[in-house]
């Protein structure tokens, strides 16, 4: 990547030289909201890109407004990005969602505009994981409930349902980057770890799968849950679920808010069914940092509440910033889509000497016949062509000749099929 300067510009050991676009970088504008990362802030300003940041969401209102002018969007988590609103990103090239998940932007509206999403599904693990056995440890000990007594000045010494962790059986519900790494660090304190999940997993270390919910959850003294939100893991864990718990067992979400019924968590644990748990994510969570945050677990005994704090650590926010800002600007530069979840994969080499042209296009038959018949009657030279496509759209890559690459770009544009074209350099 090019800096202001025009030398190659470097970030941490990733160096990468690319031509000059044919649109200016200082036109570029890129807006980052929910105070994402230095880290990102610095790879932008260092290619030269116009910037704009806030400290938090916006409201819808206040997004239809900004996107008019934007090229580049980075969001967190809180940030939604509907259809309606994507309706109004006229200039929008690309998303970053600075963090793992994804649900708050609707994929497949920005799709059917040409815009890829990008993500940073591996850069928190470790946060989330070491977190996670913190509250293992935390919850086995009631330390949440000794801590809150001492600071209102209670002095309460007790050893009666406190345990060591060495010896108990973790279960793990979704067995991926997150779920298999709290997997290793428990098998380090002497925890026999045992995990459920819908797709085949290879295990780490002494790991064991286990064939059904149901048999995890009878079978384990700790749950802790790592799956994504979606239909099917709406409430997944419910009255039902938290019944055939191991009685006096304990859970624990760091996953999404919508898969837990609190109400019939909070139930359990006054029951007695479940000993305690440790929620990190909720249905529904503030925009912003403020107070009168209501949930029904609050009050409950050996229960650890924290505000969406999984992945907040300054070592995995640095990295979420540099892997989502190095592909933003890598797909503005190069044209590469390597990492978008919800668009044609492609990362196609630097060919010095040509102008590159992408197209995304309805991905109909007959769309390659047009493109290469307008490529035939202006006798344009090509130098490579890639098409990739999903379901819905295809993604067209071409290095040309220069002298007649502006004549190609207009006359895809003016293709029935076609959704986005713009020459890159």
């Amino acid at each position: 990547m090019v800096g202001p300067s025009g030398r190659p510009a470097t970030y941490a050991a990733c160096t990468v030289k690319v031509p000059a676009t044919s649109f200016p970088k200082d036109m570029i504008k890129v807006l980052l909201l929910e105070s994402i990362n230095q880290t990102a802030i610095d790879i932008f300003k260092a290619e030269g890109f116009q910037l704009e940041t806030a400290p938090g969401a916006l409201t819808p209102e206040e997004l239809d407004a900004r996107l008019k002018d934007v090229h580049v969007l980075g969001i967190r988590s809180k940030m939604q990005l509907k259809a309606g609103a994507l309706q109004h990103a006229n200039k929008l090239l690309a998303v970053g969602c600075f963090c793992i998940g994804t649900n708050q932007v609707d994929l497949e509206a920005a799709n059917s505009i040409g815009v890829p999403v990008f993500n940073a599904p591996f850069s928190n693990t470790r946060s989330v994981a070491e977190m996670v056995i913190c509250e293992v440890i935390a919850l086995a000990r009631q330390l949440g409930d000794r801590s809150a007594e001492v600071h209102r000045g209670t002095w309460k010494k007790v050893s009666k349902g406190c345990y060591e962790v060495r010896g108990k059986t973790l279960g793990i519900v979704g067995y991926g980057h997150i779920g298999s790494q709290v997997g290793v660090l428990a098998e380090m304190l002497g925890m026999t770890v045992k995990y459920f999940d819908t797709a085949s997993r290879m295990p780490m270390g002494n790991n064991m799968p286990l064939g059904s919910l149901k048999e995890l959850l009878s079978g384990s003294d700790f749950v802790t849950l790592h799956v994504p939100a979606s239909k099917e893991t709406t409430n997944m864990i419910s009255r039902w679920e938290l019944m055939h718990m191991r009685k006096g067992s304990y859970l624990i979400n760091a996953s999404r808010g919508q898969v837990v019924d609190l109400a019939s968590l909070a139930e359990a644990i006054r029951s007695g069914r479940v000993a305690g748990t440790a929620v990190d994510v909720y249905p529904t969570e503030p925009e912003t940092n403020s107070d009168g945050f209501l949930t029904e677990l609050q009050g409950v005994p050996n229960v650890i509440l924290t505000p969406h704090i999984g992945g907040s650590t300054e070592e995995a926010q640095a990295a979420i910033g540099r892997e989502v800002a190095l592909a933003l600007v890598k797909y503005v530069t190069t044209g590469s889509t390597a990492g978008a979840v919800n668009f044609p994969q492609m990362d196609f080499p630097i060919l010095p000497g040509s102008h590159r042209i992408l197209n995304v296009h309805q991905n109909v038959p007959g769309v390659l016949k047009n493109v290469n018949n307008i490529i035939a009657d202006l006798n344009v030279n090509i130098k490579a062509q890639v098409n990739v496509t999903d379901s819905n759209i295809g993604y067209l890559v071409m290095d040309l000749e220069k002298d007649l690459s502006h004549e190609v770009e207009a006359a895809l544009k003016d293709l029935p099929t076609s959704i986005k074209t713009r020459i890159l350099y």
